[in-house]
């Protein structure tokens, strides 16, 4: 799947394909959780969906709940990496989803699954339990300080001892 330069609707329908071929829906169509933008309610998503192997949602319009989890992600994505880097072409910005993409499912530990990353838990991988505590790697400023400059130290995202471990493991 390639970054496109801008938001275009068809978009949508690629990835939903590329998305549903990897999935067995052979009994049940997948359902996909969208808000109701113009990316994702349009001719060409309904005209897909009408197939029948994938099921829209529209969060809090169908459903109470919403994608603020999905939100969340693209928020940390945006503020605690990329809006780090230059983003001058699009293959740097690809390049800088996919380590994104890589170190959140298989490094980042995650608080929602207690201290486990995303790959551990859904390849049931990790160790049995961990600590419910926040990580000691990241710890707030004392009251009245002030902001120093930028350090050179790793992204907020690979700050953890454990991150770093892993990511030294991995080389």
């Amino acid at each position: 799947m390639e970054l496109a330069a801008r938001l275009e609707p068809q978009s949508t329908c690629a990835i939903l394909s590329t998305a549903g071929a990897g999935l067995d829906l052979s009994r049940n169509p997948a359902t996909v959780v969208a808000d109701s933008g113009v990316e994702n309610v349009n001719g060409d998503v309904d005209a897909l969906l009408g197939l029948g192997r994938l099921r829209r949602v529209l969060a809090q319009v169908e459903v109470t709940f919403s994608n603020s989890m999905v939100e969340a992600w693209w928020r940390s994505l945006k503020h605690n990496w990329l809006f780090l880097n230059r983003l001058d072409t699009l293959a740097a910005v690809e390049r800088l989803v996919s380590v994104y993409v890589q170190q959140h499912n298989a490094v980042i530990p995650h608080s929602a699954f207690h201290g486990q990353t995303p790959d551990e838990m859904y390849f049931g991988t990790g160790p049995p339990s961990r600590s419910n505590s926040p990580s000691p790697a990241v710890s707030p400023a004392p009251l009245g300080s002030t902001k120093t400059a930028p350090s050179t130290a790793a992204p907020a995202f690979l700050s953890s001892p454990r991150a770093l471990t892993r990511i030294r493991e991995a080389q």
